[in-house]
């Protein structure tokens, strides 16, 4: 038969057991909201990142085309202005040629 003494050594061990149990379904817990928390936090700055990458992006192009748009002014201007002077000297050069 089990002695007394060893009842309530069994029942400690149980109850140390149990704390362990316990305290490790706490640690279990903390580190999933931790790693929940910290991968959220992670999500949240890569999103913000892509976002800000993707302003950026739209500012640039924005720009670009600006620039384009800028050039084609003045390569039109450009061709304009040589179409015109082809157009004036070239007969005054043949009148002047004849």
């Amino acid at each position: 038969m089990h002695s007394k003494h060893e009842n309530i050594s069994s029942a400690q061990t149980i109850t140390v057991i149990a704390a362990a149990a316990a305290a490790a379904v706490v640690v279990v817990v903390v580190v999933v909201v931790v790693v929940v928390v910290v991968v959220v936090v992670v999500v949240i700055v890569a999103v913000d990142v892509v976002v800000t990458t993707v302003v950026v992006v739209e500012v640039v192009l924005v720009v670009v085309v600006a620039v384009v748009e800028v050039l084609v002014v003045v390569v039109a201007a450009v061709v304009v202005v040589v179409v015109v002077v082809v157009a004036v000297v070239v007969p005054f050069q043949l009148l002047m040629g004849i």
